[in-house]
């Protein structure tokens, strides 16, 4: 059951790279900064450095999901069903191009194996406080703070292009014939603040994914370490838990990629930036804390906070298909792991 457990944790940690490593670089797509294949491998570099410093900077993530939400002494049988539960659906949304929340489905998973595995164990009362709570409030936090950004931001570079543009004037009292035989300037220098938001939006969407990594190794970590094998330790457990979440990404990631990038909305570049910064920010933030944070659903609602109170530039089929994945997350992964935990135990 051990070596079960183990493969389980593995393919959980590669379904995981597949749907989640492309979130917290698809801007850079999306506004056209680089192609799809090379953003993945800068959000697969980054995930993976914050999966090696999570056990130091994410400790409070990994009690919580080793004992906040089932306290009891757990059994390789409930593992299996929580990890069984967990894949199913993040596999099959990974398919279906749907950036799902592995969080969500990790504490469905949960609970729906330990209410049968140790019903009094389960801890319901401080649910709502620890996890319920976080991962609501993430997203509509993310939405205002990636609006206000995004204000600030495109307010600050309009700026820069008018002062610009204004230094290029000819001065006054030049000859129209000098202007006329001037040479025409067909490609536009960037301004100051453009390139400052360029490499800002390299650095925050690399900042993103290190957080993804720092907020989620540590869940699956705290599920593996349940049924460890042949003197392993936490510690080659988190390796071998970013190798295959790198492997997921890499193989896997640019089906999510292209959904977030182009179907959510259109994303100018400066936007991008603001999207990740708030990404970055609030899931780095939530994992050092012990607070659950959905990196789906904090990426989204930053992407979708772009539009600010312009909804219209949302692509309203694309919102409602994510949010019907993300209201059968939790039920899913409870009853397929209710009923692997029936099989296995």
């Amino acid at each position: 059951m051990e070596v079960l457990v183990l493969i389980l944790v593995v393919a959980l940690a590669a379904a995981n790279g597949a749907n989640d490593v492309p979130k917290g670089v698809a801007t850079l797509a999306g506004a056209g900064v680089t192609k799809i294949r090379t953003a993945i491998m800068w959000g697969t570099v980054t995930t993976a450095l914050g999966c090696l410093v999570s056990l130091s900077l994410a400790s409070k993530m990994t009690a919580l999901f080793s004992k906040g939400i089932v306290s009891a002494a757990p059994t390789a049988a409930f593992a299996a069903a929580v990890l069984i539960g967990t894949v199913s659906w993040v596999v099959l949304a990974t398919v279906l191009k749907l950036p799902v929340s592995t969080t969500h489905a990790l504490v469905g998973s949960l609970l729906g194996a330990g209410s049968l595995f140790a019903a009094d164990a389960v801890q319901w009362n401080g649910l709502l406080a620890k996890v319920v709570q976080p991962l609501l409030l993430s997203i509509l936090v993310a939405y205002a703070i990636s609006a206000v950004l995004g204000v600030v931001t495109r307010k600050i570079v309009a700026r820069s292009a008018r002062k610009k543009a204004a230094s290029a004037e000819p001065p006054v009292g030049a000859s129209a014939t000098m202007t006329a035989t001037a040479p025409a300037q067909t490609d536009v220098e960037p301004t100051r603040a453009q390139k400052a938001i360029g490499i800002g939006h390299w650095m925050t969407s690399g900042l993103a994914s290190f957080a993804r990594g720092l907020n989620d190794a540590p869940k699956i970590v705290a599920i593996g370490s349940f049924a460890m094998i042949g003197g392993m330790t936490t510690t080659t457990l988190l390796l071998a838990v970013t190798v295959a979440m790198a492997l997921g990404g890499i193989v896997g990631g640019s089906r999510i990629a292209d959904r977030l990038a182009y179907s959510v909305i259109k994303i100018p570049h400066v936007e991008g930036f603001t999207a990740n910064l708030t990404t970055a920010s609030l899931v780095g933030l939530g994992a050092t804390l012990g607070l659950p944070m959905s990196t789906t659903q904090v990426s989204a609602g930053a992407i979708s906070g772009i539009a600010a109170n312009d909804l219209s530039r949302l692509n309203k089929k694309t919102v409602r298909d994510l949010l019907i994945a993300w209201l059968c997350t939790p039920p899913v992964g409870a009853a397929v792991a209710a009923g692997a935990y029936l099989l296995l135990a």
